[in-house]
């Protein structure tokens, strides 16, 4: 297999700084390897088949191909949105189109200066740094990134106390794409060195049944149009959920059916799996039912939610909390969290007199733990 080959990278080559280079390797869906392999060789490689985001698709082939044409790096690159909606992939992009390589690493993995600066140093002109949740960095780590990316230097500093002294390193111009599922916790000066910012929203249907078909024949797998239409409509507008089910459905097709990603395979499959008709998971209706049946439709904390349904409270605001309040299930409440109207109805409950009162009081869109 080639680059230039439908499917996605592998990290093969590990760096001492813990960074590794994505074009090391490229893996093939059919290749046995381990859910996040496949994943990734379903990726698409190139702007023009990325599906879905019109919007911040035309304006990075904008900014990629000026910066083609001067024959420079481009400005950085800050991708934000929900997960699984593509920034890893765009990363990708963003360097198979300037047929540079690149450098994968995260916020996590770099919790001090020196950690950045070994990667950084490593750098070659032209590649692409792209730095996966990148609002988690160390802040120490941050003032040193915003000089790299600004006048593509580092201070090194050599000793300590009053003998330190910093040594500038100069690096050649690269590319930082960053990704962060929380741009609100990234610091306004990193922000701002950003040339361009392009926020992912969740995908509309049918850009999802595009994704689907696509991804199927790249599995080899065979799918009619209301199989597809059927996964597509419980995948929470999301495309990495698209594919997993897709491949759940699959499973199911080759050992109970008849090998075809039809829509009643698709209906028997999540069933098994507990996807509803609505996208909602086990977790998120153990949390509808907890707070409809045991607290009334509530409004009632968090907290005291996570401990009916068994989960930890970061669990529920994390996890099931924003897809039922995006698709109007729940609200936030200064009093708690409270059911909607449709919440009712989806559980097949009939609400008490007081439940849609409840339901429009004003939402909180404060942070985290104003509502414990």
């Amino acid at each position: 297999m080639t680059a230039g080959d439908a499917s996605g990278f592998r990290s093969e080559v590990h760096e001492a700084d813990g960074s590794w280079d994505a074009t090391a390797r490229v893996v093939d869906a059919e290749g046995g390897e381990d859910e996040r392999v496949v994943e990734a060789a379903l990726r698409p490689r190139r702007l023009a088949d990325f599906p879905g985001q019109p919007r911040v698709r035309d304006q990075l082939g904008l900014v990629l191909e000026a910066a083609r044409r001067r024959g420079s790096p481009p400005d950085h690159v800050l991708l934000s949105g929900p997960p699984g909606l593509g920034k890893t992939t765009l990363a990708m992009i963003v360097a198979a189109e300037l047929e540079r390589p690149i450098r994968v690493t995260s916020g996590p993995a770099i919790q001090h200066a020196g950690d950045l600066a070994a990667v950084l140093s490593s750098l070659d002109e032209g590649e692409v740094l792209f730095l996966d949740e990148i609002h988690r960095m160390s802040r120490a780590a941050e003032e040193m990134l915003y000089l790299a990316m600004e006048d593509f230097r580092v201070d090194v500093v050599v000793g300590k106390g009053p003998g330190a002294t910093a040594i500038p390193l100069e690096l050649p111009p690269f590319t930082v794409v960053g990704a962060t599922t929380r741009a609100g916790l990234l610091p306004a000066p990193l922000r701002d060195r950003f040339g361009f910012t392009g926020h992912l929203d969740f995908y509309a249907t049918d850009d999802l049944v595009t994704i689907l078909r696509r991804s199927a024949a790249l599995l080899d797998v065979e799918a009619d149009d209301p199989g597809v239409a059927e996964i597509a409509g419980r995948s929470r507008g999301t495309p990495r959920i698209a594919n997993r089910l897709l491949r759940r459905v699959r499973d199911w097709a080759q050992v109970h059916g008849e090998g075809v990603v039809d829509r009643h395979a698709a209906r028997e499959a999540l069933a098994l799996f507990d996807v509803d008709t609505a996208g909602l998971d086990r977790l998120d209706r153990a949390v509808l039912e907890a707070l409809c049946r045991r607290f009334g439709g509530g409004p009632v904390g968090v907290s005291t939610l996570a401990v009916a349904v068994g989960e930890e409270s970061d669990t529920v605001e994390t996890v099931a909390e924003p897809y039922l309040v995006r698709e109007g299930f729940m609200v936030r409440t200064p009093r708690g969290r409270a059911a909607s109207p449709r919440a009712w109805q989806h559980l097949g409950l009939t609400p008490p007199v007081d439940a849609p009162a409840q339901a429009v009081l004003p939402i909180d869109d404060g942070g985290p733990g104003r509502l414990g």
